[in-house]
């Protein structure tokens, strides 16, 4: 299968650069690296040193090249977008100049890319999966999301950077309707699609459906896999998506519900060339069993044929 698998820094509980409990970014790359990744996304903003020498050196020593830069940050809010344009610029001037991937025949754009998160709204986290229930943008409110997330876009194309948009459970812009939404809303000659397996599932839709659906607009695909019975328990909950993270929702590829048969299948149908990056959100306190889940999941992958 022409695809390269990567790692992501949230499999080591790093999503808040905030947290005063995150591992050593160099522990990261070193353990991504032992693991057999070839590629790593740079994790959210302000948590790997913004100093390409740095960290040039410790992707060349770990045998890893720049997958992804992440804006995950509140796209909806119109005081924000001075932030979220800065940390565009930030992104896109660093991952440009670090050590990158050879480009796939059949892959639609060259990492790179610049995966474009909403978050950071209470009332829509605590009604992650819920889509029965969770509260609606305004339609004033839906555009000026669209207006910011073009902005990001056109500044990521300065950068020949491909910006891709990515449904998050927790955010706005999480379940169906809101998908279709945005693919109507958002031209694909601005940006593309980065869908992932778990949100996907974890919000209530599936996987291999929409892989086929959205499959012209699919520029970068993330993996993770369920523990259905910790999914049952928090979907009764009112509880915020990191903190069901926390409790183990997230386990390794091959352990949980997600079938991967199926979803190998439907890569190879829709003739996918490009990058897939593991994820498996999880409590930066348990960094402990990181590198073995990453492992975990990257053996499952190679053993079914990734």
């Amino acid at each position: 299968m022409n695809v390269k698998i990567s790692g992501a820094p949230c499999c080591w509980g790093v999503d808040d650069p905030k947290n005063p409990y995150l591992p050593d970014w160099k522990l990261v790359l070193r353990e991504a690296g032992e693991a057999g990744y070839k590629g790593i996304e740079l994790g959210p903003y302000g948590y790997l040193p913004l100093d390409e020498k740095v960290v040039s050196e410790e992707l060349i020593k770990n045998n890893l090249t720049m997958t992804a830069g992440t804006i995950f940050d509140d796209l909806v809010s119109e005081e924000n977008i001075d932030n979220l344009k800065k940390a565009a610029h930030d992104i896109c001037a660093l991952i440009t100049k670090l050590p990158l991937s050879d480009r796939k025949e059949k892959q639609h754009f060259p990492t790179p890319y610049l995966v474009i998160i909403d978050w950071g709204h209470e009332e829509r986290d605590y009604e992650s999966g819920h889509p029965d229930r969770a509260p609606r943008l305004s339609r004033q409110q839906w555009d000026g999301m669209m207006e910011h997330i073009v902005i990001l876009a056109k500044i990521a194309k300065e950068y020949g950077v491909r910006a891709v948009i990515h449904p998050h459970a927790g955010g706005y812009i999480e379940f169906q309707d809101e998908i279709e939404q945005l693919v109507q809303d958002i031209p694909y000659e601005i940006a593309g699609l980065c869908l992932d397996t778990g949100h996907l599932y974890y919000s209530k839709m599936d996987p291999v459906e929409f892989l086929k659906k959205y499959m012209d607009k699919l520029d970068y695909i993330h993996f993770k896999d369920i523990d259905f019975s910790i999914y049952q328990e928090v979907m009764k909950e009112r509880i915020r998506f990191f903190d069901a993270c926390a409790k183990g929702v997230m386990c390794p590829i091959g352990k949980g519900v997600l079938d991967y048969e199926e979803i190998n299948k439907v890569i190879k149908e829709i003739d996918y060339e490009g990058h897939i990056t593991i994820e498996q959100e999880r409590d930066p306190r348990d960094v402990a069993g990181s590198l073995e889940a990453v492992m975990e999941s990257r053996k499952f992958l190679n053993s079914i044929g990734f």
